[in-house]
Parts: structure tokens; C-alpha cells; sequence
């Protein structure tokens, strides 16, 4: 009978051991800032589209993640949006003439930012602006042109 109880209290240590890794991965994941801060410099970039980009999205250089996107606002002014994003204090070596893109990871994944680097012999700063930026690809105007141009040629 006690060896029974034994058992069973094992069970139920490794089930809520199970259930705790599986919501420490959920929480990891799920890009929730309580659970992920991220210590830098600040630098803004302009894009006409920025689809489905959102805040805490990753910002990437040669596939290595080097920060998070802070923010995204609509300048008024210009009616583009300016995106804030957070560079780790250790990458403090981006080339000045860096470019940006927004990408998606996989067919229909998260979209992200990637950073190219220039060649100049000055970095970039707190509070620079990337100039050379490239807007996130629109799937449905992607299609939306490749239906127009199908049926223009059908005359």
C-alpha cells in the first residue's frame, strides 16, 4: 500500500513538472515582454508598408537575432510608418549605411526585420534612422497584380 502511494505521488510530480516545462516554452514563445527584455540602443526606420509586422518582432542580421522591433507609429506628416526597433547593446558595430527589409519567416510565418550591413566606417548611433529601407511584401497585392496582368493578356 505504500509502495503504491509512492508511485502515485512520483505521477503527479513529474505530471505538474511536465505541465510547468510546457508553460515555460509557451511563455518563451509567445513574445510576451514580462518574460524577455531587451537591453540596447534605439533606431528608427521608415517604411511605406509594414504588413503584418508587430512589436517584440524579431530584428536580424545574417539570420542572427539582434534585437526586437520597440515600436510602430504613423507619422502624420508623411504618412508612413516609423518603426522603433531595440539593437543589443554588444552589436554596437552596424555599419552607418546598414539597409533593412521586412521579411516572412516561412510561407505564412511570422514577419521580421533584417538588417544588412553597409560598408562605411561610422555606426550607427542611439537614435539614428535607417535610410534604406524595403516595405513588407503584400501577399494579396502580390496576387491582386498577377490576376490583372492574367487577364490583360487574354485580349
Amino acid at each position: 500500500m505504500a509502495k503504491q502511494r509512492i508511485i502515485e505521488i512520483w505521477v503527479g510530480i513529474f505530471v505538474a513538472a511536465g505541465f510547468a516545462a510546457l508553460f515555460g516554452l509557451a511563455m518563451q514563445v509567445s513574445n510576451i515582454p514580462v518574460f524577455q527584455t531587451t537591453q540596447g540602443y534605439d533606431v528608427h526606420l521608415r517604411f511605406d508598408n509594414v504588413g503584418g509586422l508587430r512589436v517584440r518582432a524579431p530584428v536580424t542580421m545574417a539570420g542572427v537575432r539582434i534585437g526586437r522591433v520597440k515600436s510602430i507609429e504613423l507619422d502624420p506628416a508623411r504618412y508612413d510608418a516609423v518603426v522603433t526597433i531595440t539593437i543589443e547593446e554588444r552589436f554596437d558595430r552596424i555599419p552607418e549605411d546598414t539597409s533593412a527589409a521586412i521579411y516572412t519567416s516561412g510561407l505564412l510565418g511570422e514577419q521580421y526585420i533584417a538588417l544588412d550591413p553597409g560598408g562605411t566606417d561610422w555606426f550607427l548611433e542611439p537614435g539614428d534612422e535607417i535610410a534604406l529601407t524595403q516595405s513588407a511584401l503584400v501577399l494579396e497585392r502580390l496576387i491582386g497584380r498577377f490576376l490583372t496582368s492574367m487577364g490583360e493578356s487574354d485580349d
